[in-house]
């Protein structure tokens, strides 16, 4: 399919009361996160089910989506390069990880964040070099930040946390919520593969986490526990 042909069958399903409800479920105001965004009104499982019926589209295609001033053509984009980097070979997965950071500008909310750059750029970069994330943790621009975050998901899961740790102890200081909700997920995630080392992490840093952060990262954990890291009594 063409990226004109799935504009097309995207705008057939568009349906304005969602899209309002997302204008502001999204924080698209003057001011918020999500400025300026436009939505056509598309369910998330409505688009899925529509890329898992879609036939083979262009990369080509596939930027033109992403350059799209509505929402929902941004994340189909993306979750068309999230399966299509699950199938593809090593040359595939290169190109499909290039156009990612080279469109990373229009990744910028926090679900089209989450719904692909574990997928992505964690799985490329999982036996690499992950400088870029670095690079990104230490971005002016929340998304990329979250980007870095979200990534070490892809690590977490194949229980390779030193990433994720470093990444969380650099954005301790961070001023976004969506940065602090991101580290305290991780965290979390962490927990539930090894406590030991949220607990190391949690006994340094605990008192100067943000409290969102904090309470991210102790959902899980026994409720006298969590009690006392929110007293600051561990």
């Amino acid at each position: 399919m063409t990226a004109q042909e799935i504009s097309k069958l995207l705008r057939a399903l568009a349906d304005p009361v969602v899209a309002e409800h997302s204008q502001r479920y999204f924080k698209t105001g003057k001011g918020e996160y999500g400025e300026g965004d436009r939505f056509l009104g598309i369910r998330v499982p409505v688009l899925r089910a529509q890329v898992k019926q879609c036939g083979a589209v262009a990369l080509e295609d596939v930027q033109r989506l992403l350059m799209s001033a509505f929402h929902e053509e941004r994340l189909f984009a993306l979750l068309l390069l999230v399966r299509k980097f699950a199938i593809g070979n090593a040359d595939e997965r290169t190109a499909i990880y290039s156009l990612y950071v080279k469109n990373i500008l229009r990744i910028n909310n926090w679900d089209l964040v989450d719904s692909s750059a574990s997928h992505i750029v964690g799985a490329y970069l999982e036996h690499g070099d992950k400088k870029i994330l670095y690079e990104l943790a230490r971005s002016n621009r929340v998304w990329d930040r979250r980007i870095a975050v979200m990534s070490t998901f892809h690590f977490i899961g194949s229980h390779q946390f030193d990433d994720a740790i470093k990444l969380a102890k650099l954005l301790l200081s961070d001023e976004e919520d969506l940065i602090h909700k991101a580290v305290g997920w991780m965290l979390r995630e962490i927990g539930k593969r090894d406590i030991a080392v949220e607990k190391d992490f949690l006994r340094v840093h605990y008192k100067k986490m943000p409290r969102t952060m904090l309470r991210y990262a102790i959902e899980k954990l026994p409720e006298r526990v969590r009690k006392k890291y929110l007293a600051g009594d561990v």
